[in-house]
């Protein structure tokens, strides 16, 4: 992927340094392999993310104040990026939503490590990458890509862009309402029925990323031979199935939050290939 040399969002905050610490387990730092347990164990046993909040340092789910906080370093390659790609889906997504008819407010993102406080409550590095509607902000612990690379088999930097404009993606359902309908509707459902919405919003998420590529590399064409492959692989690993397929051996549906591999890459793929929002209507498609 070409990305440098492009304009970089102001958007990004860089709360790495601001004491939000290590999420610890009795006191010391959270290992690379205690994060993807307990990011797995959120996928594998139905927890939504925004409910994983606080799980690892005592957090409840008051909102908490964030004052003004530092942009990246210049030196600093892997926020560059971030910069980079966030930038981008804020020029595609100020386009798509003004076609809509829509203002497109960015969001912002923030780099932490291990723990961090947001509206949504205490954010944690075993949550992965995540979103809180409450205050419009993507929190990523950048540890997070070396998890995918070596844990799960899904680096490359154009993997990382799909799980940033993943993230972007619950950013604009927020935006369309999307998300306050949907969380009000889980309320009053069972674990099962919520939990298959989980993935309608999800799978939703996966195609709105895939729309992003498609503008962004209309546009711009910085990607190159296997970039789309590695954000396919990046979707196919991260699917409930594989998931719990590779960590305990079998494969139960009705825990799903975020879909299967297949329907994670089909979603994407639809995305992509057509560019338009219309064709990622997850909320009503009779088949997955």
């Amino acid at each position: 992927m070409k990305w440098e040399g492009y304009r970089r969002s102001d958007n990004v905050e860089d709360r790495r340094g601001s004491g939000g610490g290590r999420v610890g387990l009795g006191g010391g730092r959270l290992s690379a392999g205690a994060v993807i347990v307990a990011l797995l164990g959120g996928l594998l046993f139905g927890v939504d993310p925004l409910t994983m909040l606080g799980m690892f340092t005592g957090g409840g789910s008051a909102v908490e104040e964030q004052g003004p906080a530092p942009a990246p370093p210049p030196g600093d390659i892997r926020a560059a990026f971030v910069s980079t790609v966030l930038a981008d889906t804020e020029d595609v997504w100020t386009s798509l939503m003004q076609q809509e008819g829509r203002a497109y407010h960015a969001p912002k993102l923030v780099l932490f490590r291990g723990a961090v406080p947001t509206a949504c409550g205490r954010g944690s590095a075993a949550m992965g990458p995540f979103y809180c509607p409450d205050d419009q902000r993507i929190y990523i612990d950048l540890d997070f890509f070396d998890i995918m690379d070596n844990r799960l088999g899904a680096g490359g930097d154009f993997a990382q862009a799909y799980v940033i404009s993943h993230e972007v993606g619950h950013h604009v359902q927020n935006l369309f309402g999307i998300s306050e309908k949907v969380n009000r509707a889980r309320s009053s459902m069972s674990r099962a029925q919520a939990n298959s919405l989980s993935v309608r919003i999800e799978l939703q998420a996966d195609c709105l990323a895939g729309v992003w590529a498609y503008h962004s590399q209309k546009s711009k064409g910085w990607l190159e031979q296997g970039d789309i492959e590695e954000a396919m692989n990046a979707a196919a690993q991260i699917g409930d199935d594989a998931l719990q397929r590779n960590t305990q051996g079998t494969v139960l549906p009705e825990s799903f939050t975020h879909g299967t591999s297949a329907q994670r890459t089909d979603w994407f793929t639809r995305g992509l290939r057509t560019g338009s929002i219309n064709q990622c209507n997850t909320l009503e498609a009779g088949r997955l």
